[in-house]
C-alpha cells in the first residue's frame, strides 16, 4: 500500500482472528490496529482518521451492526467490510443498507477482503473529504454577522428580488448598508457572486440533513 493510505482497523472477539488478519494484512502493507470489541475501539478511535473498519458482527455487548450504527450517527470517515461467521441474510441485507462495503462471511478468501477494504479506504477518503468542506463552510457561515445572515437568508429565499434596494427596503435599511454586507458576505464566504452563494447554502443544508 502506498503511504499515508487509510488506515485498517480491525474490531473482533477472536483473538486468533485478529492475530491472523493484523499479520497477514500488515505483511501487505496495510497500518493495522485490532480491538477486541466495539468499545474498545470506540475509546481508541480519534474520529478523524479515514480508515476501513474490519468488523465482526457477532460480538458480545455492542455487536458490529449496533457499531456501525453509532458510527454513522456520528458522521465518521470510516467504510465498513463486515466478516463474521454468525450473521445471516438480513444483517447482511441491513449492513449493506446502512453502508457497508460488503458482509463477508468466514472462512473467506483473503484475496476477497483485501479487495474490499482498498474499497473501503477509497470510500473512507472520499468520506473524509466531504467532512472536511462541510467544516470549512460551517466556518466560513459562523464568521457571519447576525445581520449578514439575515441577508443570506433573503438572497436565498427570494431570488427575485436581491437588489440592495429590494432588501433594503424588506429589512428596514438603506441600499448603502445593505451594499456593506453584501461586500462583507462575499468576502467572508470567499465568493463572488449570488449563484456561488446559493450554492453554498444548498451543499451546507445538504451537510446538516
Amino acid at each position: 500500500m502506498a503511504q499515508g493510505s487509510p488506515a485498517v482497523f480491525i474490531v473482533d472477539d477472536d483473538q486468533d482472528i485478529r492475530t491472523s488478519l493484523t499479520r497477514a494484512l500488515g505483511q501487505r502493507g496495510f497500518a493495522v490496529s485490532a480491538y477486541a470489541s466495539a468499545q474498545a475501539f470506540l475509546d481508541a478511535y480519534d474520529g478523524e482518521t479515514a480508515a476501513c473498519l474490519v468488523l465482526d458482527y457477532g460480538m458480545p455487548g455492542m455487536n458490529g451492526l449496533e457499531l456501525q450504527a453509532v458510527l454513522n450517527r456520528q458522521d465518521r470517515p470510516l467504510a465498513v467490510v463486515f466478516v463474521t461467521g454468525h450473521g445471516g441474510v438480513p444483517e447482511s441485507v441491513q449492513a449493506i443498507r446502512a453502508g457497508a462495503v460488503d458482509f463477508l462471511e468466514k472462512p473467506f478468501r483473503q484475496s476477497a477482503l483485501v479487495a474490499r477494504i482498498e474499497m473501503a479506504q477509497q470510500i473512507a477518503l472520499e468520506k473524509q473529504a466531504a467532512l472536511l468542506r462541510r467544516r470549512d463552510l460551517g466556518a466560513r457561515f459562523s464568521r457571519l454577522t447576525a445581520r449578514e445572515e439575515e441577508i443570506v437568508e433573503r438572497m436565498v429565499d427570494n431570488p427575485a428580488e436581491v437588489s440592495s434596494k429590494e432588501i433594503g427596503n424588506a429589512l428596514g435599511i438603506s441600499p448603502r448598508t445593505v451594499d456593506h454586507h453584501r461586500a462583507r458576505i462575499l468576502e467572508k464566504l470567499k465568493i463572488r457572486s449570488l449563484v456561488e452563494l446559493v450554492d453554498l447554502v444548498s451543499k451546507l443544508k445538504a451537510g446538516r440533513d
